[in-house]
């Protein structure tokens, strides 16, 4: 095995083991990007070692001229993410303060997160066109500017209702980051690195719960849980504005070394013009409804986790936010270092010389099998419970990364953010449905004085759902290879 310590983080080439090998600069790689990130943001000691040891000769190693201006892109996609995150943590982590203040049900509770995901449904359709025809530049920064305003109206709400408004045009706006992001990944990075990419830029689903079970309670028991959504909101601005700054298409960003483009470019897929896809045209496709029943199956399990888990804490455990917010931080540190590796894992087995359909079909039944141990999470202790959930959760996210993927690698750019948009719609209506009911099943739980057993009902659904979800996108997409629009 070569043990490899990045360049940027050490000051001289790496160490190889092995004859007539020669010296490597690991700076350049994912790799690099990842360890510099962990170092700057105070990774653990575990987290520190995984990096430090991990076999770098499975990277792809670019030459040393290359550049790494794709990852400065990366880096924007994950911060965008990680303030979306902490903002949909938000509600979860101020729940019990709102129960105080307005006296809402757990069903209107649901309801209230449910608002959102409609909204976050028919948004992703509109914004998987506005992207395709407009560009990505502005299709994010149009995202960004309304998600900002509308997680600073929170500021004025006073009711359930006015929850449900606002809650609504967060969603509406916020439906924009994932058909971008996976746009931008495809224009910015080959085949092979797509994977870790969205991996990479998707752990901010995970490090901004770890953020906000830190921060948020905090801000709120200091200036009020009214100035949380003011200064989300202010930051969203900040991040548009490098945003417009640092981004636009490989072939006309001028910060790009040609190298770095040739790379970029070396299996370019895309077929024909500029123009467009109509929606009727991949609905056509049996890879789009594998890609949508997919989502419609797993989106829901991810919002049960951001949404209730804090709850469950609180219900099961009887610890307040105050008592859990280390068991939150905990659960999602795991997820963050895990999913990454799972990102790489397929990206790995391809470069071993597996096909792109058998690598990604091998990590999602892999990934699938991980979330089924939640299903004990109630009859274990607390720590055990962060475990098992911690898992689930990670299992989740190297899916969701990994089922992204496999719209770049079947279909052509020009098309990847309409399909992100239409399977983005089925997760979305599912996450519509389920809210309502886990909280209307909470809440006859609670009448009974047995909160836990409610829990155990929605555990054993979430252990369950991922191999089902398999199943279906197998039987519907056997194979993963480009297809050629009509």
């Amino acid at each position: 095995m070569m043990v490899c310590m990045p360049r940027c983080l050490t000051g001289r080439a790496s160490s190889v083991a092995g004859p007539n090998r020669k010296k490597t600069r690991c700076a350049q790689t994912p790799l690099g990007f990842c360890r510099a990130f962990w170092q700057l943001h105070g990774a653990n000691r575990f987290s520190r070692r995984m990096f430090r040891t991990l076999d770098c000769s499975t990277l792809p190693q670019p030459s040393q001229g290359l550049g790494r201006y794709r990852w400065t892109i990366c880096a924007l996609l994950f911060f965008a993410t990680t303030i979306l995150y902490i903002d949909r943590q938000i509600l979860a982590l101020l729940k019990g303060t709102l129960d105080k203040e307005l006296h809402w049900t757990n069903e209107q509770y649901g309801d209230v997160t449910a608002a959102f995901q409609a909204a976050y449904g028919i948004g992703l359709l509109l914004y998987g066109w506005f992207v395709d025809r407009f560009g990505v530049k502005i299709g994010y920064a149009l995202t960004m500017a309304g998600w900002s305003l509308a997680a600073m109206a929170h500021s004025l709400v006073y009711s359930a209702r006015g929850f449900m408004v606002a809650r609504g045009a967060l969603g509406l706006a916020e439906s924009g980051n994932f058909p971008s992001a996976i746009k931008a990944v495809a224009q910015w990075f080959p085949k092979k690195e797509r994977a870790l990419a969205t991996a990479i830029f998707n752990s901010g689903a995970n490090v901004g719960p770890i953020v906000a079970p830190a921060t948020i309670p905090f801000i709120a028991d200091h200036c009020g849980w009214r100035s949380t959504f003011l200064i989300l909101g202010a930051l969203g601005l900040l991040w548009q504005a490098a945003w417009w700054l640092l981004y636009d298409r490989p072939d006309r960003q001028k910060r790009l070394r040609a190298p770095e483009l040739a790379y970029i470019e070396s299996d370019s897929d895309e077929q024909g013009g500029a123009q467009r896809v109509p929606w009727r045209t991949v609905l056509q496709y049996r890879q789009t409804w594998a890609f949508a029943v997919a989502k419609f199956l797993t989106d829901p399990v991810w919002w049960f986790f951001l949404f209730w888990l804090p709850d469950y804490f609180k219900q099961s455990r009887g610890l307040d936010i105050q008592h859990s917010w280390f068991y939150l931080v905990s659960i999602y540190g795991i997820v963050t270092l895990l999913s990454i590796y799972g990102g790489w894992l397929t990206g790995f087995l391809v470069r071993r010389g597996w096909t792109v359909t058998r690598a990604r079909k091998t990590g999602m039944f892999l990934f699938a099998v991980c979330v089924t141990p939640i299903y004990f999470a109630t009859r274990m202790g607390t720590w055990g419970a962060v475990l098992l959930i911690g898992l689930a959760a990670a299992a989740h996210q190297a899916w969701s990364a990994n089922l992204f993927t496999t719209v770049s690698d079947v279909f052509p750019k020009k098309a990847v953010a309409s399909v992100i948009g239409i399977g983005g719609l089925a997760g979305s209506m599912g996450g519509i449905y389920f809210p309502h009911f886990t909280g209307a099943l909470l809440d006859h739980f609670k009448l009974l004085h047995q909160p836990t057993a409610g829990y155990a009902i929605l555990f054993a659904i979430c252990a369950g759902a991922y191999l089902v979800a398999f199943a279906l996108h197998h039987l519907l997409a056997p194979s993963l290879e480009p297809v050629k629009l009509e």
